[in-house]
């Protein structure tokens, strides 16, 4: 029996596995505990082994490829397809088994453990800063009832709300002063949080030369520069074109064509959202920073807001971002201003 290929469906505690030959004939059906994984890939001979790109694929990824073993790791949506008949756990490692075999097939390249850990900094800091909002407007609505309305503005909020708990006069009741406070310091804290892992990210950003270079972008700063190093800096390369490397991020057209008439609709939406976020936000940043300086208000950006949405241009300018983040990483160039390839220099 020799297995080329294996598809594993993991889970917590049980994994289902589905072996093939070289001709795709099943030759292997197992069922296996966490701690019979690691000694059963031992004695298998080194082969391909392909899961879904979800919970702890990452980890699992790395123990088997230590092991020998050829991974392969697909995004859920590109293996559904391949599924027929019911869901259960057997159908779904035959479907993952089948889906590595296809030769069109997209794989998911294996994050190493510190990329995984920055990623990590990163969306428990997106869920500090969700959390702060939250605890933010409860508080605003709570005293609003009271008929106290507060300013727009972290920093006003705070100034007020410390106003409103140490004011005798306004009519507060004790129970409501107490809860105020209460909820004040849970704000505290979660902003404190966020401040710290701000701290941090920087302090990422200064130790890589990769972030170093990204910074020089407009529109970049720490945050969006260390997500770009750990998601993709590695990776970069299997992206043919900077077009490609926006697409998967979701900053090209969704087209929804047939009968040869073009359909472009708005921008797809697919891949990384974190990273499509934050260049986002940053192209936001660039439009404003464009519109109020006079000596810019004849670039390209300036020209597209004037006639077109705001949103649009800011997408527009993600866009064109992402097209220069793959630019300088697979040229391994810094940034210049007014870059054009055609006035490169040709090499004697």
């Amino acid at each position: 029996m020799h297995i080329t290929t294996i598809g594993i469906d993991l889970a917590k505690n049980v994994f289902t596995i589905h072996g093939v030959d070289e001709r795709g004939k099943p030759v292997l059906r197992k069922t296996l505990r966490r701690e019979q994984m690691v000694p059963f890939f031992t004695r298998l001979q080194p082969c391909v082994v392909a899961m879904e790109a979800c919970g702890s694929a990452h980890y699992w990824a790395r123990k088997l490829e230590s092991l020998g073993h050829t991974v392969r790791l697909m995004a859920p949506q590109f293996v559904k397809p391949y599924v027929k008949g019911n869901k259960h756990d057997a159908a779904d490692a035959e479907t993952i088994c089948e889906a590595a075999s296809r030769p069109s097939m997209r794989f998911v390249p294996v994050k190493a453990p510190e990329a995984q850990a920055t990623l990590a900094l990163h969306r428990v800091r997106d869920g500090f800063i969700k959390a702060r909002t939250a605890q933010a407007n409860q508080l605003r609505g709570l005293l609003a009832e009271f008929g106290l309305v507060i300013p727009l503005g972290m920093v006003k909020l705070i100034a007020h709300v410390k106003g409103i708990i140490a004011d005798e006069a306004n009519e507060l009741p004790a129970l409501m002063r107490e809860l105020a406070q209460r909820l004040l310091s849970h704000l505290l804290e979660l902003d404190r949080q966020v401040q710290e892992i701000d701290r941090q990210v920087q302090q990422l950003c200064r130790q890589s030369s990769i972030c170093g270079r990204l910074e020089q972008i407009p529109g970049i700063g720490p945050v969006t520069a260390t997500a770009l190093e750990a998601t993709v800096a590695d990776n970069i390369k299997t992206f043919k074109s900077g077009r490609q490397f926006a697409a998967f991020l979701g900053l090209v057209p969704k087209q929804h064509s047939s009968g040869g008439k073009e359909r472009l609709q708005g921008i797809s939406k697919r891949g990384d959202s974190y990273l499509r976020r934050l260049l986002v936000h940053g192209a936001r940043a660039v439009l404003h920073h464009t519109m109020n300086r006079s000596k810019r208000s004849d670039s390209w950006l300036a020209r597209l807001a004037a006639r077109r949405n705001t949103n649009i241009a800011c997408v527009a300018q993600a866009n064109k971002t992402a097209r220069i983040v793959w630019a300088m990483l697979v040229h391994e160039r810094d940034f210049r201003d007014g870059f054009s390839a055609n006035r490169e220099p040709v090499p004697a």
